[in-house]
C-alpha cells in the first residue's frame, strides 16, 4: 500500500466550524444516534470542550486529516471497565485505506496512554467496511447482540469486536 498523507491530530476549539460541517456531511447510516442531527456549531463547541477536558484522561480523540483536509474523527473512550473505539469518515474518503490506517495509529496510543487491556468496537451488522477495517487491525469477532439497534426504522444486530493488548 502506498504511503497515505494521513495525520491524526488533536482537536482544538478552532475546529468547531469544520467539525460542524463534517458531522452534517457524514453518512449516518451506521453511526450512533448520540451524534445530534442536525449538528450545530454549539454542539461542536460543547463536544470540543468535553474533548479538551477528557483527552488522555478518559479518552483519546483525534481529527483525521488527509492531504491537509479534515475528513473524519476517531476516538477511543473508556466505558466502565472497557474502552470503545469509534470513527467516521466523509464518504468520498471511504475504501481508500484511511480508516484502516487511522485505527492502526490510534490503538497503540490508547493502549499506552489510557493503560488499557482491550479495546472494543460495536458495529451495526451491515457495516461491512467497518468490519474490514477492524479485522485488518487485528480485532477479533466476539459475538452479536441480536436486534440491538433500531436505526431509521431498520433493525440490526450489534456485532462486537475486540482488540487485546497482547494480540495487537
Amino acid at each position: 500500500m502506498k504511503h497515505l498523507k494521513l495525520e491524526l491530530r488533536h482537536w482544538t476549539q478552532a475546529d468547531a466550524m469544520e467539525l460542524t460541517s463534517l458531522c452534517n456531511a457524514v453518512d449516518r447510516r451506521f453511526l450512533s444516534d448520540r451524534l445530534p442531527n442536525p449538528y450545530t456549531e454549539k454542539d461542536a463547541e460543547e463536544w470540543l470542550k468535553t474533548v479538551s477536558e477528557n483527552e488522555a484522561v478518559t479518552g483519546i480523540y483525534r481529527a483525521i486529516v488527509y492531504d491537509g483536509k479534515l475528513i473524519g474523527s476517531i476516538s477511543v473512550e473508556k466505558k466502565d471497565d472497557d474502552a470503545e473505539i469509534g470513527y467516521m469518515l466523509l464518504k468520498e474518503y471511504s475504501n481508500k485505506g484511511i480508516g484502516t490506517e487511522a485505527v492502526k495509529q490510534i490503538c497503540p496510543i490508547a493502549f499506552k496512554v489510557l493503560s488499557l487491556e482491550q479495546i472494543t468496537a460495536n458495529v451495526f451488522q451491515p457495516n461491512i467496511a467497518s468490519i474490514r477495517v477492524l479485522l485488518k487491525n487485528g480485532f477479533k469477532y466476539k459475538g452479536a447482540i441480536p436486534n440491538a439497534v433500531i436505526k431509521d426504522g431498520d433493525v440490526y444486530d450489534l456485532l462486537i469486536y475486540v482488540l487485546t493488548k497482547e494480540t495487537r
